[in-house]
């Protein structure tokens, strides 16, 4: 059907050049943080309708980056248009619940409005939950329905497969509702903070990658549905500090080597409500890593990851009886990744990837999970599996196949020999959503010349229209700056122990190569970030450049998209491989005759503002100054699932443990060459973790620079304010380290 309303003829998408401009114009700071957003109108959560006949995603207003509405584009042809305003949507005076505050922060989530929606599967309806509430929005009438309106937010919403519920999350409780309208119903109680129904524990949402508790059968008939006991976990109590005044958070938080949640599994009859215990084994210490459906509803699989993440086991399980068994299991001597890969297939079995020859690659497997082939080969890894064509046998996976810093959409098939196609050109990178049928997918596409646009496309790349091309032409927002835009290059420098590190380089406007320019190093360095990419750079590192200094970005050993060997070399050993790494790549800058190398700046946030203060605390360092973000600054206050994974625990790795901890290494910080930053409501990084390095630095007596955030976390409630004066303080105080005469 899909096919049939592919009528506009098609153009593979390709790089764009810029066209040059008559008069350029700087970037100021007071620009970057307005709006509109400079990189130009963007689509977020692109969708395609189940009957393939439109496309929807979010899109920020243009005269408020942070706040976003649904729209809507026919795939025949047409304008856009507005589906749901999310401003005119949230009551006045709405505040949003800590346990939504919470799954923001895990997700990461800026905006307001419409930050998330669902289709049913028969394309009559979408769900949107907007600031607690839920709205239906019937394609039919075009009309928007209130669902629910209480003092309670209702998270994690969705539809039921047919299309015959709406289904929530309210106070640790899981409701079900006609999607046709009517009474709410409970189907389970008791719920509270310290045991939760159909939620996903803090591990989960902020290690896992897992946001939801509770998982539809197809048929509708079943809910599998997680109970979570955090009871047994430390509470750790922290200052949540705003800017008037301060409260004491008990917060429940697994620390490395402590207790985690109990979580249980469980499957609701939905006409009866009875629920049925999911045998998970013996050992409750344990990793409730995914969960999914067969196609026909016959069967529950289950991801069970162990405590040191060395083993993982897929499950099947009885969804009436609760009975389980194992049908395979990955073993590593570091770790085993957890992926949203597990594709289940209408004949019986699945594809899944693996790492077990060195590279993330696809394999099928059969009912009993006994493999049956190898999919794909090579020296490259695949970073997903996007979607599957079953009538034709193909399944379709983003990956870096040629080079590192691209990613594209390829297909191959999955039951016979073949070779990969790519579906997408090179020279950029690929974010890619594929139709459920495989006759289609949306793509949105940047390299460092071109916005991300997005356009639809048909299963074999041939373009059918935009959704928003978001041209760098006359009209963009960038388009007044755009002939002041540096584009970078890229190259590699050896590791120590002989794999190719790859680097990007950016120089400012009216670069001189017969001068000597400071340097700021953009790092990470963390094992589940990459730096160096072909893609569109934000806006706000222009300012950088047009202050007048270089931009450098190292990917070191331990990042991700590189193979088994790549990433696992900071095993057991934070703070060593990518240090070493991040100082080579400030050799290499020193010998380059355009770069002054004594003033070499370097900053981060996170496991970047780790990596910065480990940088700094080297001796002989070739770091002038730097600027750490809410830095992990003693593993320990970490949490189980990422730090036992690189680290273990400090019973089995207390070398690695010491060796990490940043204090210890103050002693070789040079006075006023820090600036430590944090937010002061921060509930991953927690704020005692910068706390610690002021108190030690005080009683050293090393002179530092700090910039503390009241109400802060550490993603989310960030407003364009906020960023805005961050980045007034990062230009400040390298303005006063790095330039010439300070």
């Amino acid at each position: 059907m899909f096919l049939k309303s592919l009528i506009l003829a098609g153009l593979v998408l390709v790089p764009m050049s810029i066209a040059p401009k008559a008069v350029a114009e700087s970037l100021t700071l007071d620009r970057v943080y307005a709006s509109p957003d400079l990189s130009g109108p963007r689509a977020r959560g692109v969708k395609l309708s189940p009957d393939g006949r439109a496309v929807t995603y979010m899109k920020a207003k243009v005269t408020d980056a942070r706040m976003t509405d649904l729209w809507i584009a026919e795939v025949a042809g047409g304008e856009p248009r507005l589906l749901i305003d999310g401003g005119k949507l949230i009551p006045e005076g709405r505040v949003l619940s800590e346990a939504e505050k919470s799954r923001r922060e895990r997700q990461g989530i800026q905006s307001r409005g419409v930050v998330t929606y669902a289709w049913d599967d028969q394309g009559r309806f979408i769900l949107a939950p907007v600031e607690g509430d839920l709205w239906l929005y019937r394609l039919a009438d075009s009309s928007l329905t209130q669902l629910t309106r209480s003092a309670a937010d209702e998270i994690d919403a969705k539809v039921s497969p047919k299309g015959s519920f709406v289904s929530f999350v309210r106070d640790d409780n899981l409701y079900v509702m006609p999607s046709a309208g009517g009474a709410e119903r409970a189907l389970t109680s008791g719920g509270n903070e310290l045991t939760s129904w159909a939620t996903a524990e803090f591990i989960a949402q902020e290690e896992m990658n897992r946001d939801t508790g509770y998982w539809w059968s197809p048929t509708e008939g079943y809910i599998a549905l997680a109970h979570v006991d955090q009871s047994g976990v430390d509470i750790v109590a922290r200052a949540d500090i705003g800017a008037e005044g301060a409260v004491i958070v008990n917060q429940r938080y697994p620390r490395v080597g402590r207790p985690n949640a109990i979580v249980d599994l469980y499957v609701a009859d939905l006409k009866t409500g009875e629920k049925v215990k999911v045998d998970l084994g013996k050992d409750t210490d344990i990793y409730l890593a995914r969960v999914d459906w067969s196609v026909d509803g016959a069967t529950l699989y289950v991801q069970r990851q162990t405590r040191d993440q060395k083993r993982l086991d897929i499950l099947t399980v009885d969804p009436t009886t609760g009975a389980s068994r194992v049908i395979l299991t990955e073993t590593s001597p570091h770790w085993v990744e957890l992926t949203h890969d597990f594709t289940p297939l209408k004949a019986g079995g699945f594809l899944w990837t693996s790492e077990r020859d060195g590279f993330r690659h696809i394999y099928l497997h059969d009912a009993r999970g006994k493999s049956v082939r190898q999919v794909t080969h090579g020296a490259w890894p695949v970073h997903r599996i996007a979607g599957i064509d079953e009538t034709k046998g193909l399944v379709f996976f983003e990956a870096n196949r040629d080079l590192p810093i691209e990613r594209q959409l390829f297909s191959v098939a999955y039951a016979k020999a073949s070779d990969p196609r790519a579906l997408t050109p090179a020279g950029g990178s690929w974010a890619t959503e594929v139709a459920k049928s495989g006759q289609a997918f949306t793509g949105i596409y940047s390299d460092p010349s071109t916005p991300p646009r997005t356009g639809l496309y048909r299963a074999d790349g041939q373009l059918v229209r935009w959704i928003e091309e978001n041209r760098l032409a006359e009209g963009h927002p960038y388009w007044p700056h755009v002939d002041r835009l540096r584009l970078p290059e890229f190259g590699t420098i050896k590791a120590a122990d002989g794999q190719d590190l790859w680097w990007s380089i950016r120089t400012p406007p009216g670069f001189d190569p017969k001068r000597k320019y400071p340097v700021i190093v953009q790092t990470y360095g963390g094992p589940t970030s990459n730096m160096v990419s072909r893609a569109w750079m934000d806006p706000s590192d222009q300012l950088f450049l047009e202050a007048g200094y270089i931009l450098f970005r190292l990917d070191n050993r331990g990042s991700p998209n590189r193979g088994v060997k790549f990433e696992t070399a900071l095993d057991r050993r934070l703070g060593t491989v990518e240090i070493a790494d991040q100082i080579s790549g400030a050799h290499h800058l020193a010998s380059l005759a355009y770069v002054d190398a004594s003033r070499i700046g370097i900053m981060g946030w996170s496991y970047g503002g780790f990596t910065t203060l480990h940088a700094l605390t080297t001796p002989d360092t070739p770091f002038a100054a730097g600027i750490a973000g809410a830095p992990p600054t003693d593993y320990r206050l970490y949490d189980t699932h990422y730090t036992e994974r690189y680290m273990g625990t400090e019973r089995d790795n207390l070398a690695g443990y010491e060796g990490a901890e940043i204090t210890r290494r103050l002693g070789n910080l040079k006075p006023g060459t820090l600036l430590l930053m944090h937010g002061m409501a921060d509930d991953n990084v927690t704020y005692d973790n910068s706390t610690r390095v002021m108190a030690a630095l005080q009683s050293r007596a090393i002179a530092f620079e700090s910039m503390d955030y009241p109400g802060l976390r550490h993603r989310a409630g960030w407003t364009q304010a906020n960023y805005k004066h961050r980045m007034a303080t990062w230009l400040d105080f390298f303005g006063r380290k790095l330039k010439p005469g300070n």
